[in-house]
């Protein structure tokens, strides 16, 4: 127990220490006093594969933050290649021995190292030394190795060190939500946490009820202000995130919801942290990626008013220097966007966050680099010099004199290339032997339509309906359809729109239509929820026919089909929804109608719904999640998780032959579209149409408009021929960098 009760302090305190090298002088420190050994020492490998002296307690104090062992070279490269523990008294007489000048090593008798290994690949080790000698216990090599797996946790993100007294040069991972390379200062954001609040009752419910009103409408006021503000420098569409807000600041859930927690006895922030907790909680539970990140706009509008309410700023006062500032907090808002002027935001690092939320969307198109989910960072203050990295997802922590100029020379270039990529905007993605490639975008709400459209996008390949559904406290009417879809229909006049039927389920349950099942990936959802449910998808049919009225681009998508009787079943609503509305003098015509292949299930059904379909649509995520096995989002087996694996390319290449051989065309949405070595292969395979997040699409169009059709099938047969996804990918990488990909 007192093994476990050591293990659990030493970890616990080194997590809460405020920087990098406050955190492995803890670590070094307590294992020297409770261990009783005269050295412990974190090595730690660098970007050159060498190992680096980061930390020790016993060791000679010129060697920390200079010294470092060749790859693979003494008894700690001899722990990291074997990655197993070395246990051994008299140390210098190991044929690895490797003298560390500077060290003082050759006055110790005894050492243990173990390795510190994530996601299978060997990051650092961990060794204790001692002047007598004397090998560890089977416990004390036992404590040292878990340590180390716990260590291997808190250092995984460090893969860069300068350490120069108690600062440090590091890069974080985060998620690349926004491309382009940001130099700046930090500014901190300090949002108000409304999950912080402790429940309360309510004294005045009458005034209560009163201040929620007044609040309301202060923060839509504000709301309306920040869209002003940032009017000039955005279309109308992408300043629309904004309504987004306003919507749901004037949703009667919302604002009854409170009101039914304040009159039932809360204070008005515990009422506002249940309503809050609850919608967010709903968006968090779907699988959906993009419906899940709307429960990061429902926290930001919760903190935003509970700020508000605190009569508190979200952020710290921006400095009067004319420098550029990078944003940085627990949740960059798009409120704290808006409150800097455009020509001193350099970039955006949210500790929170994907790059599907608002915030995302908003640094896309400004075109400021962003990173999300970086993880809960200490010790940065106002003014720490830091770079933003947005299309590798690093942040680079005190940068030093090299880092900061090569990275001011890759910014330089990046602008030359973004102008080139620019006047690529109204041409075709057309390979070099003249074969089109279609490039489409996708969405799911207003504010998403403009960037689409202003990378070049010919459509909308998919066009997500569940929105309006989510955030509203009964299923919208067929008129509150009939206003959204219009719009999506007006901005994409005359280019094919991809509208998918209402996909929720147990995945993406809504809260008045509560779904609960032990396994919701093969549950009740997609088009076996709509078909049990014909009078909700005809009045969505029915909006859908509407709103196409004049335009003649409506594109209905049917998402999981396994069975030829679906089909038949939509097919019989589609037809009762334009008896109806022809009727009742509607001049609305037959839409195009085609199914996801989500499913594995439907590729070899194919042939047998010819008659049924239009065109066909390859849903790339889901497809592989189901082909492999795996969640994507579940960390445990995600490395595991990659469109390139054989079985995936051989499925869509079976898929693709179908399509060809029954005329149906062929397109495919999903994060295969916009990974540039499976855009090759995808073109190699005779793909012609591809659906891709808004961002992506002048990269993807460069790359098709420098590569040829025959090119990209020489690739595709090499591929076919490779083990698995690593050796592809590793391959496909290599031909990328001879392309120069931007």
């Amino acid at each position: 127990m007192t093994v476990i009760l050591e293990l659990t302090r030493i970890v616990q305190a080194a997590a809460e220490a405020e920087n990098p090298a406050a955190q492995v002088k803890l670590v070094v420190d307590a294992i020297h006093h409770y261990m009783a050994m005269d050295v412990c020492s974190l090595y730690l490998v660098d970007e050159q594969g060498d190992m680096a002296l980061v930390a020790s307690h016993g060791l000679g104090e010129p060697a920390v933050g200079k010294a470092r062992l060749p790859g693979g070279a003494g008894l700690v490269g001899w722990v990291a290649a074997k990655r197993h523990p070395l246990n051994i008294i008299d140390p210098a007489s190991h044929p690895a021995f490797y003298y560390l000048p500077g060290s003082e090593e050759e006055q110790f008798r005894s050492f243990c190292g173990v390795p510190l290994v994530r996601g299978g690949a060997v990051i650092g080790v961990l060794t204790v030394q001692s002047r007598v000698q004397r090998q560890l216990t089977a416990e004390e090599e036992a404590f040292l190795v878990t340590l180390g797996a716990q260590l291997a946790m808190v250092v995984a993100n460090w893969s860069d060190w300068q350490l120069t007294g108690m600062v440090v040069t590091r890069a974080l991972k985060g998620i690349r939500s926004a491309p382009g390379i940001g130099i700046g200062e930090a500014h901190l954001c300090r949002d108000a946490s409304l999950f912080s609040v402790v429940d309360a009752p309510c004294k005045d419910c009458e005034a209560a009820l009163e201040s929620w009103r007044r609040l309301v409408q202060d923060v839509q006021e504000d709301v309306r202000r920040e869209q002003a503000a940032l009017g000039s420098a955005l279309s109308h569409e992408v300043a629309a995130i904004f309504d987004a807000y306003q919507m749901l600041l004037g949703d009667p859930a919302l604002l009854s919801g409170v009101e039914q927690g304040i009159r039932g006895g809360h204070d008005l922030p515990s009422a506002l942290k249940a309503v809050i907790h609850h919608y967010s909680e709903l968006f968090l539970a779907m699988e959906d990626p993009y419906l899940r990140a709307r429960s990061e706009d429902i926290q930001h509008l919760g903190n935003r008013l509970y700020g508000a309410w605190l009569g508190t700023h979200q952020s710290e006062v921006l400095p009067q220097a004319s420098g550029r500032v990078i944003l940085v907090g627990n949740q960059v808002t798009v409120s704290d966007i808006a409150n800097v002027p455009r020509h001193r935001l350099a970039g955006i690092a949210s500790f929170k966050g994907s790059a599907l939320s608002h915030t995302a969307v908003l640094s896309n198109a400004l075109g400021i680099p962003a990173i999300m989910g970086l993880g809960e960072l200490r010790g940065i203050a106002n003014g720490d010099p830091m770079i933003v990295d947005g299309n590798t997802g690093q942040l680079i922590l005190h940068p030093n004199n090299a880092i900061e100029v090569e990275y001011r020379n890759l910014s330089a270039a990046e602008k030359r290339l973004k102008g080139r990529l620019r006047k690529l905007r109204d041409e075709p993605a057309v390979t070099t032997d003249g074969h089109r490639i279609e490039l489409f975008a996708n969405s799911g709400l207003l504010a998403d339509i403009s960037p689409g459209l202003a990378n070049g996008a010919e459509g909308l390949g998919l066009y997500r309906t569940e929105i309006p559904f989510m955030i509203s406290d009964t299923f919208p009417s067929e008129e509150d359809q009939v206003r959204i879809y219009s719009q999506v229909m007006q901005a994409y006049r005359g280019k094919p729109v991809h509208m998918r039927i209402l996909d929720i389920g147990g995945d993406k349950p809504l809260p008045y239509f509560p779904i609960r099942e032990e396994n919701p990936a093969l549950g009740w959802r997609g088009i076996r929820i709509c078909l049990d449910n014909t009078a909700l998808l005809i009045t969505q049919v029915r909006a859908m026919l509407r709103a196409a009225i004049g335009f003649d681009n409506l594109h209905i998508l049917l998402p999981m089909v396994t069975a030829t009787s679906e089909l038949v079943r939509f097919r019989a609503v589609l037809e009762d929804a334009l008896a109806q509305l022809q009727t009742e003098g509607f001049e609305v015509t037959q839409p195009y109608v085609g199914v996801m292949v989500e499913v594995p299930a439907a590729i070899s059904q194919l042939p047998l719904w010819r008659e049924y379909l239009d065109f066909v649509s390859i849903g790339s995520n889901d497809l592989s999640q189901y082909l492999l096995a795996v969640d994507r989002n579940n960390p445990r087996v995600s490395s595991v998780y990659d469109h390139l694996h054989p079985a995936v390319l051989h499925e869509i290449s079976r898929v693709v032959e179908l399509a060809e051989a029954l005329k149906l065309p062929l397109s495919l949405c999903g994060e295969m579209s916009s990974d540039p070595a499976a855009v090759i292969l995808l073109v190699g395979m005779g793909i012609r149409r591809l659906s891709m997040s808004a961002a992506r699409l002048p990269q993807i169009k460069w790359l098709i408009r420098n590569i040829d059709t025959g090119y990209a099938r020489r690739l595709l047969a090499e591929a076919r021929s490779l083990p698995d996804s690593s050796v592809i990918r590793e391959t496909m990488n290599r031909h990328l960098q001879d392309l120069q990909l931007p």
